[in-house]
C-alpha cells in the first residue's frame, strides 16, 4: 500500500458515503461517530486495515464495504 497523503481524507469521505447509504446506520449513529469507529492506523509507515469495532455492532455487509473502501483509498 502506498502512503498517499490524500488517502485518509478519501477514506473518511467513503465512510460518510457508506453511512448515508445505509438506512439503519443513519438512525443509530451519527456520521462523525461512524467515521471515528475506523481510525487510520499506521505500522512501519504503511496504513493498516481497520478492525471490526467492538464498541458498536456494525454488521458484516457494512464492514465489508468499509474494507473495500480502505483498499481503494490506500492502494
Amino acid at each position: 500500500m502506498k502512503n498517499d497523503p490524500l488517502g485518509p481524507m478519501l477514506f473518511e469521505m467513503r465512510l460518510e458515503e457508506i453511512h448515508s447509504a445505509d438506512a439503519g446506520l443513519r438512525y443509530e449513529i451519527s456520521p462523525r461517530e461512524f467515521v471515528a469507529l475506523f481510525p487510520v492506523k499506521y505500522k512501519n509507515g504503511q496504513p493498516v486495515k481497520p478492525d471490526h469495532p467492538a464498541a458498536f455492532g456494525v454488521d458484516r455487509e457494512v464492514f465489508l464495504k468499509v474494507l473495500v473502501a480502505f483498499k481503494q483509498c490506500f492502494t
